[in-house]
């Protein structure tokens, strides 16, 4: 690919329960399937020098499930964090995290921040684990944290308040957003940073993604006219 190359990509990764149902399977089995997935995704992306890639692992409306499916993700996560040292160290991947740490077991929170001090030297793509996210919670954890760090005479807030207060306020916002099984919404995700990005919709469930799969949706972005609200000349 000699076109350029988006330097942030987030990733809905949805269609896990409904890969599952298809098949006569338990939807934990759809879970297992779309972490491998996520493993392939990662090094495709690696590979392709996309600088960040965020996915979107467990929503704060995720809860919602029931709790034999909610306790089997997170053991999925507690496991991805344990095992990927390896690969992570070999391709220099920089494990971060975005969403509300506080609400999430403390078993994970440990394994979290274990992986993130394990890889916070390596200069490779950085992979933002987005955990009990939600982009409404994050504006308004953002909001809150302005009102806390200001001064009393700074009583308005501006966007570069805001964009200082989010989660990783460093990482760029997503040039480009994926969302697999054909589903047409954001769901909450990224809503600040995404408000540009361009949108790629695959019909696929997220445990068929393959590395073509990722390849044809950075193909398909290096083909978007991108004007961010305006005219080129």
């Amino acid at each position: 690919m000699d076109k350029i190359i988006p330097a942030h990509v987030g990733i809905i990764m949805d269609g896990n329960g409904r890969w599952a149902a298809r098949r006569g399977l338990v939807r934990t089995q759809g879970h297992l399937e779309g972490l491998k997935a996520s493993k392939r995704i990662v090094k495709a992306a690696s590979d392709l020098g996309i600088k960040y890639l965020t996915l979107y692992a467990f929503s704060t409306e995720n809860w919602k499930r029931t709790s034999e499916e909610v306790s089997f993700i997170m053991g999925l996560v507690k496991k991805y964090l344990k095992s990927e040292f390896e690969f992570s160290k070999k391709n220099k991947i920089r494990t971060r995290y975005a969403g509300d740490m506080a609400g999430l077991p403390p078993g994970i929170q440990k394994e979290l921040k274990t992986s993130m001090a394990e890889t916070a030297g390596f200069t490779g793509m950085q992979v933002i684990l987005a955990i009990n996210y939600g982009g409404r919670d994050e504006i308004v954890r953002a909001v809150n944290k302005f009102i806390l760090a200001s001064s009393a005479d700074k009583q308005v807030l501006n966007e570069k308040d805001i964009c200082a207060h989010l989660d990783n306020p460093d990482i760029p916002d997503p040039d480009l957003i994926i969302r697999t099984a054909g589903e047409y919404r954001t769901s909450n995700f990224l809503l600040w940073q995404g408000a540009y990005s361009e949108i790629y919709i695959s019909d696929k469930m997220w445990p068929e993604w393959e590395k073509e799969d990722f390849e044809a949706a950075i193909t398909a972005f290096q083909k978007r006219d991108r004007r961010y609200g305006g005219i080129k000349t």
